[in-house]
């Protein structure tokens, strides 16, 4: 099978045909992609809208209740029987769910006991389904002839590769929303400003740039609507402020969190903070970008030495050759 694999991948007509086949996937992956783009701010949006539903109804809920103890209603999305199942009959909860986990899911934006349940199933399946696939692979696939224990120790190394997947995963969600939302920060805020300013109340002010935000970032918009839905129905705003900061996970939405909470309970003037606030996420920013900057010339030094130089080595000897050859 390998030696096969290597002929082919040596045959000059072969690489082309391989080649103008990626070429042309490309090509019509990229016409294809704006017309298969859904709509994601309306789905965000409407996930928000469920979200803000299931707070009124729980705090309806504790007001109405009156001493008895009856079960919140809830209208977040019921998670999948068979996966509540095994979740429940393994108790995973106890020993593959943390508070640490539930944090991150939150901060990856998923949240409800559907994402919970989940991910403690997956946490539990994507290890086994690896180990039996690398264990299939390794020792009735693979033709070259390799110690058993090189065998094995494939196998455990697909097993890891199963445990380390679903936290992966969720890193790098939390990962690209904070970059998303770290970019739009800064104008988030200089809206912010301008609707405090001009006479609204915080509540309205994040409900209008929830609005205004979304076409440069999604899960800053669906965020600021949550924190509008909180600062309703929340007894206490301190904890929709703080709410907003660990679901977001970034020092410039800290420091937001820290001077709304300190105008709430002092008086101190909102304005010149977010002003302060502002700037510093515009500098951060542009610090960022410029470090990127910075760091492109050594990343481009190997694609030139492979890529730009022999192209340029044959434009220029190429004619010298000819010229002492005497090639027509």
């Amino acid at each position: 099978m390998l030696p096969s694999i290597m002929i082919k991948a040596t045959d000059p007509q072969f690489i082309a045909m391989a080649l103008a086949a990626i070429a042309a996937a490309a090509t019509v992956l990229a016409l294809a992609m704006p017309l298969l783009a859904g709509d994601q701010l309306g789905k965000r949006m409407k996930a928000v809208a469920l979200e803000r539903d299931q707070i009124r109804a729980r705090e309806r809920e504790r007001l109405n209740r009156q001493g008895q103890q009856e079960q919140r209603p809830s209208l977040r999305q019921a998670p999948k029987a068979y996966m509540k199942s095994i979740v429940d009959q393994f108790q995973l909860g106890k020993w593959l769910g943390t508070e640490g986990a539930k944090a991150q899911l939150s901060m990856a934006g998923y949240r409800g006991p559907q994402a919970e349940i989940g991910f403690l199933f997956f946490r539990l399946i994507m290890p086994i389904a690896l180990f039996l696939a690398t264990t299939i692979w390794a020792f009735f696939i693979w033709e070259t002839a390799q110690p058993l224990l090189v065998k094995f120790a494939v196998s455990l190394g697909g097993a890891f590769v199963g445990i380390k997947a679903p936290e992966i995963y969720i890193k790098n969600q939390i990962g690209k929303r904070q970059q998303s939302m770290r970019l739009a920060f800064p104008d988030a805020l200089d809206l912010l400003l301008i609707c405090v300013e001009s006479g609204m109340s915080i509540e309205q002010a994040f409900r209008r740039v929830s609005q205004e935000i979304g076409t440069q970032s999604i899960p800053l918009a669906e965020e600021l609507s949550l924190v509008t839905a909180e600062l309703s129905f929340l007894q206490d705003r301190r904890q929709a402020y703080e709410n907003f900061s660990a679901r977001t996970g970034l020092d410039t939405v800290k420091s937001v969190a820290t001077a709304l909470v300190q105008a709430e309970r002092y008086g101190t003037p909102l304005g010149q903070a977010l002003r302060v606030l502002a700037q510093e996420g515009r500098d951060e920013r542009m610090n960022a970008a410029e470090k990127k900057a910075a760091a492109l010339p050594p990343k481009l030094t190997v694609p030139m030495i492979l890529f730009f130089l022999p192209v340029l080595l044959i434009v220029i000897l190429i004619p010298a050759v000819v010229q002492v050859f005497g090639w027509n």
